[in-house]
């Protein structure tokens, strides 16, 4: 789910070859998708009661307007978003880590860029937001903040989290906790994976 209000939305170890959490991706979230979309925004007179809810509380996003183009699949995954962004248990801080992490190894521009100003909001400061496109090593993470960052790497790279990454954040997290961070984390690959795909425009006033 991107910013806005209430619709806004095996073996543990993972193979010894894979690459590294401290491994950043060499692309980075700062240039958009290229200018045409593959699948155009809808416009407002083919808008749903359900996207027309949604517009209402964030504005006509480009997110939004494009995955309407599937009614009912939106619908369903308007909950689920909005219920991880609005009503998880997660706090601000961990949640827009995690998104901001997701969306610089997905090398995400929309995502980005609707995020960062989640994140200030949350309380992460301009170093910190920078340092998310960086190795993690290269930033003085408190250690809890570091598991998170771990785990959204771990994730990417292997699609499973170490022991040792594991026993960090279950110092920390409940079970359920521990089972929306993962869920979160799937959230905004698939996100990213579909802004990134269909090519979905930054908006202009953005």
């Amino acid at each position: 789910m991107i910013g806005g209000r209430k619709y806004a939305m095996a073996s543990d170890t993972p193979p010894a070859d894979t690459a590294s959490a401290d491994t950043a991706p060499a692309d980075t979230p700062s240039t958009p998708a290229p200018g045409t979309p593959r699948v155009p925004p809808l416009p407002p007179e083919e808008w749903d009661d359900t996207l027309r809810a949604v517009v209402s509380a964030t504005g006509p996003l480009n997110v939004f307007t494009t995955l309407a183009r599937h009614p009912a699949l939106f619908t369903a995954w308007i909950g689920f978003g909005s219920k991880l962004l609005f009503e998880g248990t997660l706090d601000g801080r961990v949640r827009e880590i995690v998104i901001l992490r997701v969306a610089h190894r997905r090398s995400c521009a929309y995502e980005w860029a609707h995020h960062v100003p989640l994140a200030r909001l949350a309380g992460l400061t301009e170093a910190e937001i920078e340092a998310l496109r960086g190795a993690p090593g290269d930033h003085p993470w408190p250690d809890g903040d570091r598991a998170v960052i771990d785990v959204a790497d771990e994730l990417d790279a292997t699609s499973t989290v170490s022991d040792a990454t594991w026993a960090a954040l279950a110092e920390r997290f409940d079970e359920a906790r521990l089972i929306e961070l993962v869920m979160l984390i799937g959230q905004y690959h698939m996100v990213a994976f579909a802004l990134n795909a269909l090519r979905v425009q930054i908006e202009d006033d953005h």
